[in-house]
C-alpha cells in the first residue's frame, strides 16, 4: 500500500524530534539537498537517518568532520560508520531497513484466536526464542503486546507477540517475535496485523525497522503493505583506541 502524501512529513516530523533537530529539518533539506547535522560531543553513539530523500547524521564534533564529503548511499553502509569511528571503540547495532504504513489490510485468521495482552506471556515467549531474535525485536521495550497463545490441552502456550512503542505520540514502532517451532505459519504477520491495528486505531502511523540482513522480517513488512521509506546507520561508541 502507498502512504498518504502527508504521512511522509508526519513521520519526518517524528524522526526529527527523536533525533533532537528542528521540527522541520528534514523538509528544509529537502529543499537545499543537504544532509542535515547536529553535533553531540556527549553522545554515545553515532547515527545516520536518510527518510523519505533527507537524511541526518548526529554524533560527536569528530564523527561530522570524518563524514563531510562521505555519500548518503556510503554512509548507509554499516561498514562506513565501523571505519569512521573505529579509533573511539565504535561497534555493534549495523544497518536497519525503515518501512512505515498509514493503513494495512486486517489479516483473518483461519481460526478463532486467543490474544493476551498481559506481560508474563511475552516474557514466556521470549524464554522460547534464541537472544538474537530477542535482542533485535527488543519486546521488553514494547509498551503495548498483544501475544497469541495456542491451547494444547489445557495449557496456554505463547507462539507469538506483536508490539508497539509509541515514539513521539506520532509513530508506532513495531516489533514481532514468534516462537521456533511455530514460525513459516503466518503467526507473525497475524500477531503483527493485531498490533497493527490496535496502533491505527490510536491514530499513529505505524514504523517497522529491521536488520538488512534480516530476510524474513523484510518479506513480512512487505507482505503486510509496509511502504519503504529509508534507512538507519548506527554504531556505539566505546573507549578510544591509543596510538
Amino acid at each position: 500500500m502507498s502512504l498518504d502524501p502527508g504521512s511522509a512529513a508526519i513521520i519526518q516530523l517524528a524522526w526529527a524530534r527523536r533525533l533532537g533537530l528542528d521540527d522541520g529539518a528534514f523538509a528544509s533539506a529537502l529543499e537545499t539537498g543537504e544532509r542535515i547535522t547536529r553535533v553531540d560531543d556527549a553522545a554515545r553513539s553515532v547515527e545516520f537517518v536518510r527518510l523519505f530523500g533527507s537524511s541526518a547524521l548526529v554524533g560527536p564534533q569528530w564523527a561530522l568532520d570524518a563524514a563531510a564529503g562521505v555519500s548518503d548511499e556510503e554512509m548507509a553502509q554499516h561498514v562506513t560508520l565501523l571505519t569512521i569511528t573505529r579509533r573511539h571503540g565504535g561497534h555493534g547495532q549495523g544497518s536497519a531497513a525503515l518501512f512505515f504504513a498509514d493503513d494495512l489490510p486486517l489479516l483473518q485468521p483461519a481460526e478463532e484466536l486467543t490474544v493476551s495482552h498481559g506481560n508474563p506471556e511475552a516474557i514466556e515467549l521470549e524464554g522460547l526464542c534464541p537472544p538474537d531474535d530477542v535482542n533485535e525485536v527488543g519486546l521488553s521495550d514494547l509498551e503495548n503486546r498483544y501475544t497469541i497463545i495456542h491451547d494444547d490441552e489445557g495449557q496456554r502456550v505463547p507462539v507469538a507477540c506483536g508490539a508497539y512503542s509509541e515514539w513521539e505520540g506520532i509513530l508506532a514502532h513495531m516489533g514481532v517475535l514468534v516462537a521456533p517451532e511455530w514460525r513459516r505459519r503466518g503467526l507473525g504477520s497475524l500477531a503483527a496485523s493485531v498490533a497493527a491495528h490496535e496502533a491505527l486505531a490510536s491514530g499513529l502511523t505505524l514504523q517497522w525497522r529491521t536488520d538488512v540482513s534480516n530476510k524474513g522480517s523484510l518479506a513480512t513488512a512487505r507482505s503486510l503493505g509496509f511502504s519503504t521509506g529509508g534507512i538507519q546507520t548506527s554504531v556505539l561508541l566505546g573507549q578510544p583506541h591509543r596510538a
